[in-house]
């Protein structure tokens, strides 16, 4: 039996729904920076070649096809939540957040979100969760490079503003390099604190 394709799956939607949309988020592991989401709808005969999980793609891949979805979406939009907020509220309600604007965002109002993982934000369309969306449908995974393009560009531009950090080698996610950075020169004004309390914690331990 051959398996379905990322398009065939958004179509299985579309004997319910008219316009189908994919939603996914990028930076919710980080130490810094802001979490990004991005929706995008595309019409039911678009197929994009080599489209998937945007982690199982190189960042060159990602930039070629986040080029390719932006020109062959009918719509698409990219939020953020920012560090504050997440600090407020939590990084998975924050990644609820950005999602949910980079619906609400849209021109085109869809009639279904289909949502990477087991969560879904409050939507005024009906939103369903999709485990591991990002290796199924097409929406999904073009939502999940457009917000993680969008988000490591973020953090090139944070590189330029911060530079002691070298955000443009680690993209803010807790790489050996990044934690001597933090040891050496502190907290930036883009790191989450709520993200650091384990390392420093663990950090006073040590003899």
């Amino acid at each position: 039996m051959r398996s379905v394709t990322l398009s065939e799956f958004d179509n299985t939607y579309r004997d319910k729904y008219n316009v189908v949309c994919g939603c996914d988020e990028a930076g919710r592991g980080p130490l810094a920076g802001d979490v990004f989401a991005a929706a995008v709808i595309f019409d039911k005969d678009t197929v994009i070649e080599g489209i998937n999980d945007s982690k199982k793609l190189t960042a060159k891949k990602r930039e070629e096809l986040f080029d390719e979805i932006v020109d062959k979406a009918l719509d698409f939009s990219i939020q953020c939540a920012t560090v504050k907020e997440i600090e407020d509220i939590n990084i998975l309600n924050c990644a609820m957040l950005a999602m949910k604007r980079s619906v609400e965002a849209m021109k085109l109002k869809p009639d279904v979100c289909l949502i990477d993982g087991n969560k879904t934000p409050k939507l005024e369309c009906d939103a369903i969760a999709v485990v591991k969306g990002d290796a199924q449908s097409q929406a999904i995974a073009a939502a999940s490079i457009l917000a993680k393009v969008a988000r490591d560009r973020y953090m090139l531009e944070m590189a330029k503003k911060y530079p002691e950090w070298q955000f443009e080698k680690h993209k803010g996610y807790g790489t050996k390099l990044h934690y001597q950075m933090i040891d050496q020169y502190g907290e930036s004004p883009i790191h989450r604190p709520s993200f650091l309390k384990k390392y420093y914690a663990k950090r006073a331990d040590k003899p």
